[in-house]
């Protein structure tokens, strides 16, 4: 075996002293996930749900009801309900009218409806978002609602800042 020289000890230090600044670096950029907050809002977003199969008279959303949501299999709270729109089903058919088309309720599934709920929700402002309890809100992202009679699956399709809460 071969005698280290002193070039040898400090080429093992510099490459010592390069791993450990590098794995502190890495650390460093492992915290990409805590977005500054710039601001809290309470916010307005509407869950979209398509082909919602009721037989009841009506519909099971009431505005001022409480409902249990789910955000990304992901259990989250109870929040208000705060608007509400449902229609029946719709089809396009053809016909020889100046558009090519008439839009009519689909009567071969007359309990099937596209139902919209609007919820509101206490967030933070970063700058990848609203983020309401550790969840992302965005467009798409898939919720569930449930309430005492119902459970439904839906997606988040519109978010809004209602007002921005002021610090006390």
């Amino acid at each position: 075996m071969h005698k280290l020289k002193l070039t040898d000890y400090i080429i093992i230090v510099l490459i010592l002293v390069l791993i450990i600044i590098g794995g502190l670096s890495l650390l460093k950029k492992k915290n990409f996930a805590k977005l500054p907050v710039e601001k809290e809002a309470v916010i307005r977003f509407e869950v979209f749900f398509r082909g919602v199969t009721i037989s009841a008279s009506e519909t099971p959303f009431k505005v001022g009801d409480n409902a249990f949501i789910t955000i990304r299999n992901v259990p989250y709270t109870k929040l208000k309900i705060v608007g509400m729109n449902g229609r029946p089903r719709m089809l396009v058919l053809p016909s020889n009218n100046a558009q090519g088309y008439v839009i009519a309720e689909d009567i071969s599934m007359p309990n099937l409806y596209d139902i919209i709920v609007q919820l509101e929700d206490k967030a933070k402002k970063t700058p990848d978002g609203y983020v309401a309890g550790g969840n992302k809100i965005k467009m798409g992202i898939p919720v569930v609602i449930e309430g005492e009679k119902y459970k439904y699956s839906g997606t988040i399709s519109n978010i809004e800042e209602v007002e921005e809460v002021q610090d006390k």
